[in-house]
């Protein structure tokens, strides 16, 4: 297994291959953006799309993220991920070492109750708030 950071300028060829991966995690939202826009984040560079593959090359998960600066901390912040990324431990760890590398101090995600439960007892991620809203 490993991960690919993909360049801006190679998502459209990517994209066949993980639109239904991102497109399940982006459904579970709440409408902030769609998966058209999504993409359009990531060939501009906004987020970054990573891929992760299997021994013989082929992608079996995939994930976007974007970086948010905070004065005490530098978080890697998992805007829509699919495939086997969702859960898998080896997977995660890879994640986190090039959040360290790229100089983040925490992961980030915000998910539905059913993947928060998911990421807590395969993953080690807390809870530290839950984000909720009422539109005007």
């Amino acid at each position: 297994m490993k991960l690919q950071i993909v360049n801006p300028s190679y998502v459209c060829q990517i994209w066949p291959k993980v639109e239904t991966m991102l497109s399940r995690s982006i459904d579970k939202g709440q409408n902030e953006y769609n998966i058209h826009q999504l993409k359009l984040y990531l060939t501009e560079g906004r987020n970054t799309l990573i891929v992760a593959e299997d021994d013989t090359g082929i992608i079996i998960g995939a994930c976007a993220v974007q970086f948010e600066k905070y004065p005490n901390d530098n978080i890697c912040f998992i805007n829509a991920i699919g495939g086997r990324m969702i859960a898998r431990m080896d997977l995660f760890e890879m994640l986190c070492d090039w959040a360290r590398s790229q100089g983040c101090t925490k992961v980030r995600g915000a998910t539905v109750e059913s993947t928060s439960r998911l990421w807590r007892q395969k993953i080690g991620f807390k809870e530290i708030y839950r984000i909720m809203e009422k539109p005007l």
